[in-house]
């Protein structure tokens, strides 16, 4: 009796709050679109690609960042207050240090856990990093910044460069004699600006370097304003990847107006949370095996004392190696030392490659005229140019890299440092444009086998003989999901000289035009045709073309493309 009375009682209770629930979802929802944004987002429908998880990889290890930062900033200290170590480990004890790098032995020997929780941090700084310049590698080969996403592309690139800064201020912040080094270079960089270089450098250090303010400032910046940049933009890029359509590679059933994967619920939700997981666990079996920023090898800081093999962590690497392969140069104007081989490739290189990455979209769309939306992602081998120019780049920031470690290198392998300094001297001007070529050969070379497969078909491996004595091997017909990638493909065709010319125009403007005509016909002048019939083209003209939206024109350019076949 007593039992059966309480059963009612609960069921009550629970019925009560079920009306309540009830209740305030549809208060809400009479004044804020609930139920139809949220049906909405949980049936937003995602693509199945390996290489759409980059920027989730990059996205759950900085949720691992942030975790872990939290719990190390209630035990790092980033005063430059100098005092004897008496901690835990021997060798350094009766040194003097600063608090900053005190405090980082003390994570690392005596909190509990605290040196897991410090190689964990360092190890998702590195995956974070690497995941945003393979996600915007991925973006860029596939053509995945055209309208309507340059906002994202403009995004991602200003992520990569505040993870960068996010990395070297973290890396800096123990004060240890490897980190310090970073830091006289980073002083050195801010001092080559020409006028106002000397007078950043002496605010940033406190005074002269090393000064006594860098490291509380570096962790103001490290803790606080990166980070909330990043948040927000990290943010609105989201919210951009849900409002706009998602991309997606050719296949049968996918077209450039519609979006065919699978639900965010349950089943993408399902596969990020396992990504998620895997993330978090990876970092942690590396962290315990893999030791990394041991500094306590390394020492305190100190400004005399510049350690050996000194190399900065892979993503500013490019800058070591640029400062190291630029030749002595330097003039002094009025009395004020400009000085060429830190100017030019510590600060207009990086400058001017960040501009370039930022405004890409805009220029190849203005060279192309292509001013349509695209939601079916290129294969790089369609766009030969285009990847040529991705792994020219690729081959640059590879070979400054290396260059950034010719010390290393040239001890190892027994070699001249002065004589490997000349060899990247001159790989880093002669190996992007010979990686330009290749790859751009190499692009048509498998456009043109594409081209013979799906004329001939795929060979089978076996060889029949007539009567007669004729060999022939047979043939089999490509599969058509292998043919439908093979020939949906969209280019713009090359823009014409009397394209878009108006009557009474001036000769600045014919001769802009001529320029973009020329850059356009050598841009999509190199590629091989597919086999398709006319219908076929038409057919496909359909498929690929863009989104109508209202108050949309009709004066799109024409767009040229390739059909499956039947």
């Amino acid at each position: 009796m007593v039992f059966g009375k309480r059963k009612r009682r609960t069921a009550q209770r629970a019925e009560r709050a079920g009306r309540a629930a009830e209740t305030g979802f549809a208060v809400l929802d009479r004044r804020l679109p609930m139920a139809e944004g949220a049906r909405a987002l949980l049936r937003k429908a995602f693509p199945d690609h390996w290489s759409f998880l980059l920027g989730e990889l990059a996205l759950y290890s900085f949720v691992v960042l942030v975790l872990t930062g939290v719990y190390l900033t209630l035990f790092f200290d980033p005063s430059m207050t100098l005092s004897t170590y008496h901690g835990t480990y021997t060798p350094l004890r009766g040194l003097p240090m600063t608090q900053a790098y005190s405090s980082t032995l003390h994570i690392s020997f005596d909190v509990r856990g605290g040196l897991l929780i410090r190689q964990v941090h360092h190890w998702a700084a590195l995956l974070f990093i690497s995941a945003i310049g393979v996600h915007m590698l991925r973006i860029f080969f596939t053509g995945a910044f055209r309208r309507p996403r340059e906002g994202n592309w403009i995004i991602g690139v200003i992520l990569l460069i505040l993870a960068m800064l996010e990395g070297f201020c973290g890396y800096s912040l123990p004060d240890d004699l490897l980190s310090g080094t970073g830091l006289r270079t980073a002083g050195t960089i801010a001092g080559s600006i020409p006028v106002v270089g000397t007078y950043l450098e002496f605010f940033a250090f406190g005074g002269p370097y090393p000064g006594h303010d860098i490291i509380p400032r570096l962790y103001a910046v490290h803790i606080l304003l990166v980070p909330g940049l990043l948040v927000a933009l990290i943010t609105v890029h989201l919210i951009l990847v849900v409002y706009l359509k998602h991309t997606q590679f050719s296949g049968l059933g996918r077209t450039n107006r519609n979006v065919v994967g699978q639900p965010m619920v349950p089943q993408f939700a399902a596969k990020s949370t396992g990504l998620s997981l895997m993330v978090f666990g990876s970092l942690s079996a590396l962290a315990a095996s893999a030791q990394i920023n041991p500094i306590w090898i390394y020492g305190p800081y100190r400004p005399d004392i510049v350690i050996t093999d000194a190399q900065p962590d892979w993503y500013v690497g490019f800058l070591e190696g640029a400062l190291r392969l630029m030749p002595p140069a330097e003039t002094t104007v009025a009395g004020h030392t400009l000085m060429w081989n830190v100017l030019v490739p510590a600060l207009l290189m990086p400058g001017v490659l960040f501009t370039l990455l930022i405004l890409y979209p805009f220029c190849e769309r203005w060279v192309t005229g292509d001013a349509g939306e695209h939601h079916l992602l290129d294969r790089p081998r369609d766009h030969p140019a285009r990847t040529a120019f991705g792994v020219a780049g690729v081959v640059f920031y590879g070979v400054l890299l290396l260059a950034g470690g010719n010390d290393v290198v040239a001890y190892a392998m027994r070699w001249s440092v002065n004589a490997l300094t000349w060899i990247f001297r001159v790989a880093v001007i002669v190996g992007p444009p010979l990686a330009f070529m290749l790859t751009k050969r190499l692009c048509l070379a498998l456009q043109d086998h594409e081209r013979e497969t799906l004329t001939e078909g795929t060979e089978t491996g076996r060889v029949s003989q007539a009567v007669h004595g004729e060999i022939s091997e047979a043939h089999r017909p490509v599969p058509a999901e292998a043919r439908y990638r093979a020939l949906v493909r969209a280019t713009p065709r090359p823009l014409s000289v009397d394209e878009g010319a108006e009557e009474g125009e001036g000769a600045r403007v014919r001769r802009v035009r001529r320029l973009r005509v020329a850059l356009g016909s050598w841009y999509y002048g190199d590629r091989v045709e597919m086999p398709a019939t006319p219908r076929q083209r038409a057919e496909i003209e359909a498929r690929t073309a863009p989104p109508a939206h209202p108050g949309d024109s009709d004066d799109a350019p024409e767009r040229q493309a390739t059909a499956p076949s039947e």
